[in-house]
């Protein structure tokens, strides 16, 4: 059974920056791809961005150029630098596989806000 621990969230003002981690307990090249989703208050998760083993990357238009995903396949780790942080990019960010096929980790909680 995998698990996944996500880590990194906090409170941060608009424009500052936040780095996630996602630990797997598992080897991650067999996850392909990877990613980054969030949930917003009362909403489903969206997808945020992915990455496949082999660098192939995708992101959802409203963090084009703000977010960069990443993966360490070695350390079995997924990161997601985000940038220019905007108050609606507040939500609770996950990591899974793409499509989401393990049990969902507990999030961290990222707020924006000044």
């Amino acid at each position: 059974q995998v698990h996944l621990v996500e880590s990194g969230g906090g409170l941060v003002q608009p424009g500052g920056s936040l780095r996630l981690s996602c630990a797997a307990s598992g080897s991650i090249s067999d996850f392909n791809p990877m990613a980054w989703y969030r949930r917003f208050p009362g909403k489903l998760r969206e997808l945020v961005a992915s990455v496949s083993s082999g660098g192939s990357i995708d992101y959802v238009a409203s963090v084009k150029g703000r977010f960069t995903i990443s993966r360490d396949n070695a350390k079995n780790m997924v990161y997601l630098q985000m940038n220019s942080l905007k108050p609606e990019d507040t939500a609770v960010y996950y990591c899974n596989a793409r499509p989401a096929s393990y049990p969902w980790g507990q999030g961290t909680q990222v707020t924006v806000s000044s």
